[in-house]
């Protein structure tokens, strides 16, 4: 039996989890679940899946939480935390045997360092954690002895076609590249002209993936491709040149492994993220996903193309923070949340995401992150720029 703490219960990650998860009620028991902003939703997930503790933001949502389940449940012996440390907590309780990182952004970095600090197996489905702190984060699951499995599609597929052992450590001997796909979002067709004119909504309707609003604006612009490349280049210890990407609108090859001696491995299945849910969840076996299996001939003729950076100049922002190297991912991360959310909230224009990234990392102060406490430091003072120039912009 698996003890399964999950951060941010109530997204899609999260909910996905939970539905591998309940299929497999004799393998896994769900501990402790988190939230941001859905707090009722989150204490209905609490009880259906016997969770013993909730985890929100903030005391004021503490207390709505604690008023909801007076109402529903008032013999209910959940405990409700709140708190950035309160997520600490739960992410190294002895009572947790592994921790699904699905909190979306910045945030979710403490809680996954905390995690690896405790030596807990980690289901990572956040990226900012490995693009923010990737030398800190692998440096702590080494040096604590953490598993590290790669939920993201793409990081899960290039790790089901490495040879791994029994510590979850890929073997990178032999790799030439790695080859992440991606399906070009729903814009990779459309006029380049019109693209001024993208709604939040256009951005948000992905072809393929059923995701939160945040990843599918990054999807859109393939910063989450880029965002990709940095994790990879951590995760698998490889340097830039040795990740490409390819757009795959098909979104049945979800990554590949190309070898020294020519051979490509290839991962494929239908696009469900309860796929590497559940191979993260039960490695080193597999178990039922509840995904519907992949029918090759319906899947109809597979496409490769590579990206446009004209049209995708985000991805291109990704390859060259690497290059800057020191702060430079730090920055471009801050600044693309930044630019997402004021996007989202009508605040800029699609075609001034890439605009304000290329701002905000021709800013860059070119400085190394010793400590996580330097790698918040630095975040929060690209955010700063970042919305020092939107409002410059506006006025």
């Amino acid at each position: 039996m698996k003890n399964l703490t999950i951060l941010g219960a109530t997204g899609s990650i999260g909910r996905n989890t939970l539905d591998v998860a309940a299929r497999h009620p004799d393998r896994f028991r769900i501990t402790a679940l988190s939230a941001h902003s859905q707090i009722e939703a989150l204490v209905d997930l609490c009880l259906a899946h016997q969770a013993l503790v909730a985890v929100v933001p903030d005391a004021p949502a503490a207390q709505r939480a604690e008023q909801y389940l007076r109402q529903l449940a008032p013999k209910a012996t959940l405990t409700v935390l709140h708190g950035s440390q309160a997520l600490c907590d739960i992410a190294a309780s002895s009572q947790t045997d592994c921790v699904m990182a699905a909190i979306v952004g910045a945030a979710g970095l403490p809680p996954v360092m905390a995690a690896a600090r405790a030596g807990k197996q980690i289901l990572l489905a956040n990226k900012e954690a490995l693009v923010m702190s990737g030398h800190l984060l692998m440096q702590a699951a080494k040096q604590h002895r953490a598993k590290l499995l790669p939920v993201d599609s793409e990081h899960n597929a290039i790790f089901q076609c490495l040879p791994q052992d029994h510590s979850a450590k890929p073997l990178m001997k032999g790799v030439r590249r790695l080859i992440l796909t991606a399906s070009g979002g729903p814009f990779r067709e459309r006029d380049l002209v019109s693209l001024k004119e993208v709604t939040p909504e256009q951005a948000c309707a992905h072809p393929n993936w059923v995701m939160g609003r945040k990843i599918s604006v990054d999807s859109a612009t393939m910063m989450n491709k880029g965002l990709e490349v940095i994790e990879a280049r951590w995760l698998f210890e490889l340097p830039a040149e040795k990740i490409e990407v390819l757009i795959h609108p098909q979104s049945v090859i979800h990554s590949m492994v190309e070898y020294e001696d020519g051979s490509v491995l290839a991962q494929l299945g239908n696009p469900d993220m309860r796929t590497p849910i559940a191979h993260a969840l039960a490695w080193p076996e597999r178990v039922a996903s509840g995904v519907t299996p992949l029918n090759l001939l319906s899947a109809g003729p597979l496409e490769f193309n590579a990206p446009d950076l004209n049209r995708f100049p985000c991805l291109g922002f990704a390859y060259q923070a690497l290059q800057q190297g020191a702060d430079a991912s730090i920055w471009l991360n801050a600044a693309n949340e930044i630019a997402v959310q004021s996007f989202l909230e009508h605040k800029i224009r699609y075609l001034e995401i890439p605009r304000l990234l290329q701002s905000v990392l021709d800013r860059c102060p070119g400085q190394s992150a010793p400590d996580l406490e330097t790698v918040i430091t630095m975040d929060q003072q690209a955010r700063q720029v970042a919305q020092d120039i939107i409002q410059a912009w506006n006025l």
